[in-house]
Order: C-alpha cells, then structure tokens, then sequence
C-alpha cells in the first residue's frame, strides 16, 4: 500500500495542476475522521473554489472527474464519492490494501525507516544534578528522550544522546555539607542538622560508604573516599561520584544509555562562557545598567531584556546555557532537542534570543524544546509523594520496583509531554485490557502463539497467496498496517513520541477484532497461510513500533494465554 498511495499522491497533485496550473498547492490525503466515511479523504476542492471561482462542490466534482482519468486511480481505487460541501471520500481497492503485508515481510525490521539524511541530532534529556535518587519527572524525561531518540533514528538521523548536569553551585555544596553531617553523626532532627540539608536516607549511605574508604565508579568518573571527616573537597567529590553511579543503575534499570556527559563547570574552566559573553558584547547585543551586563533579548521576541551578569561578577542561570548550545552547534548538531521541566519554560527565549545575538548563523528556533510537567503517583487509591530511600519524593526505582520496565516506559509516553499524568500503579499492574501495556504486548503474544501453532502444522507465511484476505477485519488491519511510516514521519516532526503509544494501541485494538471475528488455522490452507502473513506482518510492525517506545515484545504471556484457554 506504501506504492499505492505514492502512486495516488502523484497522480491527485497531476490532477490539481490540470484543474489549476497557478495554484501552489501540494495536495495531502487525509483520514476521514469516522471508517464509514472510506479509506481516504480529498479536501483540496475547498482550496481550489477560490482561485478557479467556482463553489467547492464544483470544483470537487471536475476533479473527480481529472482522478477517475489517472491510471493509479483506476489500478487502486474502487470507489470516489463526493461529500457536503467539497470533500471527497474515497475507497482503496483490496489490492492496495494486501500490498502492505507484502511490503512489511518485504523487510520487515526496516519498515517505515528512512534511509540516513546525513544530519546529526543531539537529545538532551534527564540531565538531573547529582544530588539525589532520579525521581519520576526525571523518568518521564528518559521515557520521552529516548523515545525521541529511537524515533529520530528511523528517520535516517545520526543521533546522540547527553546527559548535562551541573557539577558545582549551591546543590552541590548542600549535598557536601549534609554527608559531612551525616559523616559526623549528626541526622535529621538533631539540633545541629541543617535546615536545608538534604535528609533521605541515601545521605546516609553515601556517608557510610565514605567512612569505609570505599571507591565509587560511575560512567563518567570514578573516586576513593579518604574517610576524613573534615575532607569537605574529597566528600563533595565522592557524593557526586556515588549519585552519578546511582543515577547509572537506573538509567540501566530503564534501558536507557548516554553516548555523553557534559559537565557544566566545563563551560567556564574551558572559558567558553567568557567567550560568548565576549562575543554577545562585540555584536553590540548587550548594554550596561544598574552594574549589571544586560541581552537586548527583546530584539529576538523576548517580553523584557534580560540580565546576564549580575552586580556582584556572577553570571545568571541562562548564560552559560547559551555557551552550552553554541558548543552543541560548533559539534555539528544541526538539530538540537532538550527535554525538560515546564519550570524550564521562561528560559527558552533568552537562550534562542544570545543564541542569534553571537552572529553563527544558528536558526531562529533552535534548539527545539520538549517540556514536561510532572506525575502524580497513586497507588491503592491514594498518591505517593514521598519515598523512604529518597526522603521527599517517588523515585524512577520505585516506580520500576512496584511494576515494571515496560510499564513504566509506556505509560510516561502514553501522553503528550505537557499534559498532567497520575501514573496508576494498580492499572499497570493489571493483566487485562485496561491496562494498555499489557494490551499491546499480549497482541504480540497472541500472534506469536498462532504462528507457533501454525508452523507445527507445516504453515508458512510464504508465498501467500494476499488476494484471499478481503474479510472486513482482515482490511481495516491493513490500513492500520499502512499507516506507520507516515505516522513516524508525522511523530517526529510533531516532537510526539506519545502519537507511537497511541498508534500502537490502535494497531493491536485492530488486530484483537481480527481475532475475535476470525479463525486463522482454518482447513483452507491457502487461506490460512494468508492469514498467518497477515498476522506476521502486524507481529513486525507491533514489535518495531514498541521498540521505538523502549518496550520489550514478549512472544509468551504465559499466564494471560492460559488464563484465557482455561
């Protein structure tokens, strides 16, 4: 069906530049919004009314008339209809439709990928401070980047994955002085403890483990505590050595691995951010007032001039950002994806503002943004806030701890990024179809029970003859089928790792109705060596478009199949 719709792509645009030569338009099909209504949707026609000035239903009318002339209309096409004012609804062939499951087996770990487009793309996500177990916003950033990731790859993008996060500053120095506490025997709510210490219980570990001399190794660094209770310098360096090597363990447990880590302190011991300060100044991008340096931001769109060094020498938050993005520019990442808090928000401004001010010809939107907001955790009917290990909030290890990977991967996607989420534990943990994971991947469990099955009784997808699928189950599968390339495109243009999440849940709702309206193993051998290519052809596109999501694709639910056999 991918042929097919190339073919009537070309041939609607040959029809519209018949109808109106001068019209710049480049015709799209869309999807009827009810399955009643056909397989594809025209709605050009309204487009065309005023230039050829002529009402909409007329011009719907020639037109039908132009596509009925085109050899891929009359090869594809069973049926044009011409709907209210102008639309046009149309019908595919069971021809176009049988094609897909012979293009997915075709190559079917390749289906709906891009070749490689030559551009490098970086993500930027989780990017937590080493201050403390990752908490749930921080996983639904990993869920969200790498998805991002995966999807960007069947695109044809070269794609990197980073992880920033500020070594130093006031966090940091917090998390140094509650270990000395914590070293010295001081704990929460003694007399001495500070009020801004940080008190979970991993304080207390962290401390432990310095007292005995251990070594802590993470992906990006390894250090010997010395046990000094006064080395103040070799605890600070110790703590974020242990949370960064914490922080591996659950990105791990999460499936999820950096190609980089970038150091924010990095950005002013390699004078980087003097540099772009030095540079912004030099373009005339900036004004003193007050003692303070000021970014004439408003000549990029931003509601007010923002400030960039302060009185006292120091710079603000936002700047050694915009140091940070040029180095990601000079590195040859044509397109840049952060994924973060919604708190980030008042930040995307002047950072795109100094990012146009230093004159490197970087595009006005970059880099794009993915912002999202946090979860609200419930469980036996009640919210989760805090966590014993963390001491204030749910952690990624808990969540993965109380239900699973997949789970926890699928339902942190399962939403558009700046929407509210309450993560169900209880629904995840469900074995039926309200819980949409297990939904999915039972699909995927249940067609690789038939396949099984069928290869026991000597059937092969091979060489099927396609012609024989035209039940209506079998039909509306196939469009599912067919739809996955231009849903990738579309999600990763939209920034909408969710849309695969939605795609995916659709694709195995239609596959349970072809289930529940047909037998597969029937006596028929040809008909069932059809179905079975049918069902192989939706296991690949399941399997591939979980993977984009990070989700595993079991082939056996053991007790759900027999559960259901019972």
């Amino acid at each position: 069906m991918i042929q097919a719709k190339a073919e009537l792509q070309r041939a609607l645009a040959a029809a519209v530049a018949q109808l109106a030569p001068d019209a710049a338009l480049t015709p799209q099909f869309e999807s009827p919004k009810q399955a009643a209504h056909g397989d594809l949707a025209i709605t050009v026609a309204m487009q065309l009314a005023k230039p050829l000035r002529s009402n909409p239903r007329a011009v719907a009318e020639q037109l039908v008339a132009a596509l009925k002339a085109q050899p891929a209309f009359e090869r594809w096409v069973s049926s044009l209809e011409i709907a209210g004012p102008g639309f046009i609804n149309l019908r595919l062939a069971p021809a176009a439709k049988q094609a897909v499951v012979a293009e997915v087996l075709a190559a079917p770990d390749a289906f709906g990928r891009q070749p490689a487009n030559g551009q490098k793309l970086m993500v930027e996500f989780v990017s937590a401070n080493p201050t403390g177990p990752l908490h749930v916003g921080h996983a639904r950033q990993g869920a969200l980047g790498d998805s991002l990731c995966h999807l960007f790859q069947t695109q044809g993008w070269d794609v990197t994955r980073e992880f920033y996060y500020n070594d130093a500053g006031v966090q940091i120095a917090t998390l140094a002085n509650s270990t000395q506490c914590r070293i010295k025997g001081l704990k929460p709510g003694d007399a001495g403890w500070p009020e801004s210490a940080y008190n979970g219980d991993y304080i207390a570990d962290i401390a432990a483990d310095f007292l005995a001399k251990k070594t802590v190794k993470a992906d990006d660094r390894e250090f010997t505590a010395s046990g000094d209770p006064d080395d103040l310098d070799g605890i600070r360096q110790f703590a974020v050595a242990y949370l960064r090597h914490e922080q591996d363990l659950d990105l791990q447990a999460f499936s999820v691995q950096f190609d980089n880590y970038y150091l924010e302190s990095s950005l002013y011991t390699s004078g980087r951010v003097e540099k772009t300060v030095k540079a912004l100044v030099d373009a005339g991008k900036t004004y003193e007032q007050d003692g303070a340096l000021w970014l004439r931001s408003t000549d990029y769109g931003d509601d007010k001039d923002r400030v960039m060094r302060k009185s006292d020498g120091s710079y603000t938050y936002f700047v050694p950002d915009v140091a940070y993005h040029i180095a990601k520019w000079e590195r040859g990442f044509t397109k840049v994806i952060n994924c973060q808090g919604t708190d980030h928000h008042g930040t995307i401004a002047r950072v795109r503002a100094g990012l146009q001010g230093v004159g490197l010809g970087i595009p006005q939107g970059y880099p794009d943004y993915v912002l999202n907001t946090m979860v609200r955790v419930m469980r036996n009917g009640a919210e989760v806030k805090i966590s014993k290990r963390a001491g204030s909030y749910v952690t990624l290890r808990d969540l993965i701890d109380w239900t699973s990977r997949d789970a926890v991967r699928f339902f942190l996607i399962s939403r558009k990024a700046d929407t509210e989420f309450t993560f169900d534990i209880d629904l995840a943990l469900k074995q039926n179809d309200e819980n949409p994971v297990f939904y999915v991947q039972y699909a995927h469990a249940r067609i690789c029970s038939v396949l099984a099955q069928g290869a026991t009784q000597g059937l092969s997808p091979e060489g099927a003859d396609l012609t024989l699928l035209t039940a209506p189950a079998e039909l509306a599968l196939m469009l599912k089928l067919a739809e996955y390339p231009e849903m990738l495109t579309s999600a990763a243009a939209s920034l909408a790792p969710h849309d695969v999440a939605f795609y995916v849940r659709d694709l195995a709702s239609a596959f349970h109705s072809y289930y529940a309206a047909e037998r597969f193993l029937v006596e028929d051998k040809a008909l069932a060596q059809a179905r079975l290519a049918l069902l192989s052809a939706t296991r690949h596109v399941l399997r591939n478009a979980l993977a984009v999501l990070g989700v595993s694709a079991p082939e056996s639910m053991t007790r759900a199949e027999q559960q259901e056999n019972a």
